[in-house]
């Protein structure tokens, strides 16, 4: 029997109106009706590597069948951790098969905190990338007895371990390949053993303000989020993806896998981490989704490259980009361009725009969206001025990361856009924006209390405060939980405001005090990429961020950032006082979530001495902050720190 009518062969569980149901079913689907077709590339060594729809069902087969053979059942969780790898790819829609549900860490997570991320769907079997992977996960075995299995995919430096319970991929794939070829009825039952009901992933909230919660997506969430997507044309058949976003993150699942896979798209996936910039510009993919801190470092790569190129090159770009940004202006305002207008637009595409996105990698990005946090409207513009057809989303991990989306056409940037076909959005009494959809989830893992907080009527509250404006568009301010209030009674979101100081691309992170005080302050930490190459370029020597951070004119600089946020700000809510850290809020250090959301308990407490300060009258203050460096050893960082008057 060929391939492709073993394929054709099988059956998969499917929606009413005929659709796969559940991921295995896509995949079903795919290899059934366009078997040679490219499902997946990774680059190794500097070749791509190819995997056709037909290949990637007979590997993730085998993968299931292995993963079967060493224990793995149905209603389990498989950790998985690593850098997005094809074969990782592979092993979560595996643990589909099998019913069982794959649940990813970030692959940055030391060891001590694995145990949060292991909490739910006793795993007993965990797949690490690498060596560096499979010692952490060691070290937790040692801590809490799991996990019993270790599978790993890359096998330099881990050949000579001698712990029990370390087993490669490619000895699982092999006993799957055995399993298969002895039961030729296996591979119908992996393929409809599934169902739209069962779990597909098993992510965590970010954990701003406690231990993470266990957010279980079953496929019907992922299949009605992405058809809603597919519907509202934010995605397409057919697309080119870019694999790069961390595989713990909902939006590389549910954008990046799951999208893939039930819209027959190809999925790149970067050599390394390292290489991703050089490998995007190979791939150019139809469809990109990027934080908006990415979006500011590329803006960032943009204006650095052209301050270091010819003069002919930066007197172009000086005349074109004004030009096309004020250009994007008028569109976004519905008005009609002079015939002037558009040839000079024609012709900045050739000499500026076109050369600029070909060196980004995003000269074929159609569909490009960021969500998470709010973006700077020089940032959004600039690349809407290319030719980017930049938008806004917004979603959680619980709605599956699809609610509402900006369609082109009503594009505007203190808006994020209108709800996506198949999502009802309202405002209750208090504010805060409730979701009712098919992505959303049925509730916390192991957590009732905190899923009859969350659901109501089969209303998601999002915890997020907002508004409708007249086209139904939304406007999202800021958790509802941020919102506190001065001592003269000022009713402000924090959040709010260090969104619009992180616009700047010399800023990275901002903390925002206030609450229950007469005015506001800030702790600021800069962006050391950004402000070296700035201080470079003025002749400012420097050693280290410490060092940096402290200069005279980078104080300077932050002051003149601050104060124009402070333009926009009502008197009573401008910020009067900010120091600059000598150090980033850190995820290691427990300060921010791997997802770079603030931990404001963490900040208020740790940095309650600078906060004083910041209030006293004081002119500087000697802080000692902890540090954790990147071997995991940990120490202490002490520096006079300046407060300077806005």
């Amino acid at each position: 029997m060929t391939a492709a009518a073993d394929h054709t062969a099988v059956d998969w569980p499917r929606t009413a109106d005929g659709h796969p149901a559940t991921l295995v079913g896509a995949l079903a689907r795919n290899a059934a009706e366009t078997p040679k077709r490219i499902g997946f590339r990774e680059r190794d060594f500097g070749v791509w590597q190819e995997w056709s729809w037909a290949r990637a069902l007979d590997d993730i087969l085998a993968i299931a069948a292995g993963l079967e053979h060493l224990g793995l059942g149905a209603g389990e969780a498989l950790t998985v951790v690593g850098d997005n790898r094809v074969r990782l790819y592979f092993a979560m829609i595996a643990a589909n098969m099998l019913r069982a549900f794959p649940s990813p860490v970030f692959p940055d997570v030391p060891a001590e905190e694995f145990p949060i991320y292991m909490r739910f769907g006793t795993p007993r079997i965990a797949l690490a990338e690498d060596q560096e992977q499979v010692d952490k996960l060691l070290e937790v075995r040692q801590r809490t007895g799991r996990p019993e299995i270790i599978i790993y995919d890359d096998r330099r430096g881990i050949s000579a371990y001698a712990q029990d319970g370390i087993v490669s991929l490619d000895e699982a794939i092999r006993r799957g390949r055995e399993r298969l070829e002895r039961q030729p009825e296996l591979r119908a039952g992996l393929i409809g053993r599934a169902g739209a009901d069962d779990i597909t992933v098993l992510l965590y909230s970010s954990g701003t303000t406690g231990t993470p919660k266990g957010i279980p997506l079953r496929h019907r969430n992922i299949v009605s989020g992405i058809a809603n997507a597919e519907a509202g044309g934010y995605f397409r058949q057919n697309e080119e993806l870019f694999a790069y976003l961390p595989t713990a993150w909902v939006g590389d699942f549910v954008f990046t896998l799951g999208a893939g896979v039930l819209l027959q798209a190809t999925i790149n996936v970067p050599e390394r981490q390292e290489t991703a910039l050089h490998d995007l510009r190979e791939v150019a993919p139809t469809f990109y989704l990027a934080a908006p801190r990415a979006w500011d470092n590329m803006l960032t790569r943009v204006q650095v490259g052209m301050a270091d190129s010819t003069p002919l090159k930066r007197r172009l770009f000086d005349f074109f980009m004004p030009r096309a940004i004020a250009t994007e202006r008028k569109r976004m305002a519905g008005k009609a361009l002079t015939v002037s207008e558009r040839i000079v637009a024609g012709v900045g595409d050739v000499v500026i725009y076109g050369p600029i996105k070909d060196y980004l990698g995003l000269s074929r990005a159609e569909r490009a969206f960021t969500g998470g946090e709010a973006m700077g409207d020089e940032t959004f513009l600039f690349f809407r001025a290319l030719g980017i057809k930049l938008k806004q989303f917004y979603g959680q991990t619980e709605t599956c990361a699809l609610s509402a989306a900006q369609g082109e056409g009503s594009v505007r940037g203190h808006t994020v856009g209108r709800a996506m076909p198949g999502v009802e959005v309202r405002i209750d009494d208090t504010g805060e924006i409730l979701i009712r959809s098919g992505s959303v989830f049925d509730g916390y893992f192991d957590d009732p209390a905190a899923t009859e907080k969350a659901l109501a009527d089969g209303w998601l509250r999002t915890g997020d405060a907002g508004y409708l404006e007249e086209d139904d568009s939304l406007v999202v301010l800021g958790r509802v939980s941020e919102v506190v209030r001065t001592s003269t009674g000022e009713r402000f979101i924090p959040n709010f405001i260090e969104n619009r100081l992180k616009f700047s691309p010399f800023l990275r992170n901002v903390a925002i005090f206030g609450a229950g005080r007469p005015e506001l302050t800030a702790i600021a930490c800069i962006d050391y990429d950004a402000v070296g190459h700035w201080a470079e370029q003025r002749s400012i020597s420097y050693a280290s961020y410490a060092e940096l951070s402290q200069k005279p004119e980078v104080y300077a600089l932050v002051a003149d950032i601050v104060a124009k946020v402070n333009e926009s700000q009502p008197e009573p809510l401008c910020i009067r006082r900010f120091v600059n850290l000598h150090k980033d809020f850190d995820a290691d250090d427990g300060e921010v979530t791997r997802t770079r959301k603030l931990r404001r308990n963490v900040i208020e407490t740790s940095y309650a001495a600078v906060a004083d300060a910041l209030y006293d009258g004081s002119e500087s203050v000697s802080f000692d902050a902890a540090i954790t460096y990147d071997g995991g050893g940990r120490g202490r960082l002490r520096r006079e720190l300046r407060i300077w008057k806005v």
